[in-house]
C-alpha cells in the first residue's frame, strides 16, 4: 500500500510564504505523478499543482501560477509546494495526491491534508 503524509501547513499573514511537504511511503516505485489539491469547507476539492515523473514540466492552476512552485526530491519520493505571496483566498486544507502508472484514475492515493490559513 501507499501512505502520503503532508506537513508544513500553518498560519501566515498575507504576502507571506509557506512550504508544504508530502512524504510518500510504500509502493512508490509505481508512481507516475504527484500533486497538490486544496479544499474549502462546502466546496469541491480543486487542483493546485502537479508534477509527472515522465517530464513535460509541472502544471499549475491559473490561480497560483507565478506564486506557487511544485518540486520533487529526486532521491526520495517527496514532493514540495513552495507557496509565496500568499493571499487570504489561499486558505484551505491542502492535500497531497499520487497517481499510479497504468491506472484508470487520475489520482489513486490521498493524504490526510494539512491546514493553511492566510490572514489579511
Amino acid at each position: 500500500q501507499v501512505q502520503l503524509e503532508e506537513s508544513g501547513g500553518g498560519l501566515v499573514q498575507a504576502g507571506g510564504s509557506l512550504r508544504l511537504s508530502c512524504d510518500a511511503s510504500g509502493r512508490t516505485f509505481s508512481f507516475s505523478a504527484m500533486g497538490w489539491f486544496r479544499q474549502i469547507p462546502g466546496k469541491e476539492r480543486e487542483f493546485v499543482a502537479a508534477i509527472r515523473w515522465s517530464g513535460g514540466g509541472p502544471a499549475y492552476a491559473d490561480s497560483v501560477k507565478g506564486r506557487f512552485t511544485i518540486s520533487r526530491h529526486i532521491a526520495k519520493t517527496t514532493v514540495y509546494l513552495q507557496m509565496d505571496s500568499l493571499k487570504p483566498e489561499d486558505t484551505a486544507v491542502y492535500y497531497c495526491a499520487a497517481g499510479l502508472r497504468g491506472s484508470d484514475k487520475n489520482w489513486d492515493y490521498w493524504g490526510q491534508g494539512t491546514q493553511v490559513t492566510v490572514s489579511s
